[in-house]
């Protein structure tokens, strides 16, 4: 390989890994937030109450005590068969 092209390259991988995009800005992930209500049996991101311990341990669709990792802004805008999302745990 020409040492021009070896160069490339490595600056290539680097940048690859590095996370950079074509135009040299990395791009921050979205503002998250905890919305309950809205995760469905056994899909929710941790704490389902009692008797649960994290992720994965819901056991009803929207179960009220139960979030879901959202963006940030959209919880309340979230329409499900029981309601809207919360930011708060639900009854």
């Amino acid at each position: 390989m020409h040492p021009t092209h070896a160069a490339l390259a490595a600056s290539l991988a680097l940048a690859v890994a590095g996370g950079a995009t074509l135009s040299g800005v990395a791009h921050a992930a979205p503002a998250m937030e905890k919305c309950y209500g809205v995760a469905l049996a056994g899909k929710n991101d941790c704490k389902a109450g009692a008797g649960t311990s994290c992720a994965g341990t819901s056991r009803a669709d929207y179960q009220g005590n139960a979030w879901k990792l959202v963006k940030a802004g959209t919880c309340v805008s979230i329409k499900t068969p029981k309601g809207t999302g919360s930011l708060t745990p639900k009854a």
